[in-house]
């Protein structure tokens, strides 16, 4: 079986090595760039199935790579590994593109759990073609493509902003509670997690804007309902 290959970039040598080197040992074909520059010309002249990128990078910070990376591949997924712990820039993290973000310190076994867990939804993506494709209003939604089309338009999704498109898909027109979609989707529904999935939210709005008879209803304190008038 081909290892996954996993774009790592971190400045700081010593923890670079220690990320790659477990990594590599979990059977994870890893690159290793020491700034963002490096990492950006790394993925334009190979093939990854993962980017694991620190925010505080030399040449060129993570976000900014992040929205390099966005702009060639909308479904690979993007972790942001890094010791910025405020509440903007994580949500500024998920508004370039990101799908998860780790703060330092924190456990090898976290971060192999976290690719994993992206991995195997990356691929489940691509094959399993039950009940993958929506139609809500004027648009089609592919969840196995990761694409919702209109009128012969079509705009890519990141690998979260599908499962929670598809998550609402499914339960069309019944309130779902925050905490159960974040929990579906995150594993976990705590107050930082609340605040990304409105980002998310945020972004399915924009994307369906074009239909106006789509509505992805916000319930105060309670949650949230797709809904495409009639």
């Amino acid at each position: 079986m081909t290892s996954k290959k996993i774009l790592l970039v971190e400045d700081d040598p010593s923890l670079g090595f220690v990320i790659k080197d477990n990594l590599s040992i979990k059977g994870y074909d890893v690159t290793l760039c020491k700034d963002g520059e490096e990492g950006g010309t790394s993925f334009q002249n190979d093939s990854y199935n993962l980017c694991i990128f620190d925010i505080m990078l030399p040449k060129k910070d993570g976000f900014s790579l992040a929205r390099e990376v966005r702009e060639k591949n909308k479904n690979i997924p993007i972790i942001f590994l890094t010791a910025k712990a405020m509440m903007e820039d994580k949500l500024e993290g998920f508004q370039t593109g990101a799908d998860d973000y780790i703060t330092k310190p924190f456990s090898l076994d976290e971060l192999y759990y976290r690719i994993e867990v992206f991995l195997r939804r990356s691929t489940e993506a691509k094959v399993d073609n039950t009940s993958s494709v929506f139609e809500i209003g004027e648009y089609t939604f592919d969840y196995s493509r990761l694409i919702i089309s209109r009128n012969k338009s079509e705009k890519s999704l990141t690998q979260k902003e599908a499962e929670v498109l598809k998550v609402l898909c499914n339960n069309r027109d019944r309130v779902l509670k925050r905490e159960e979609i974040l929990n579906q989707i995150w594993g976990d529904d705590d107050y930082f997690m609340g605040r990304s999935l409105d980002v998310f939210i945020s972004k399915l709005r924009k994307y369906l804007k074009e239909d106006e008879a789509i509505h992805i209803v916000n319930y105060h304190g309670v949650g949230f309902r797709l809904e495409v008038k009639i």
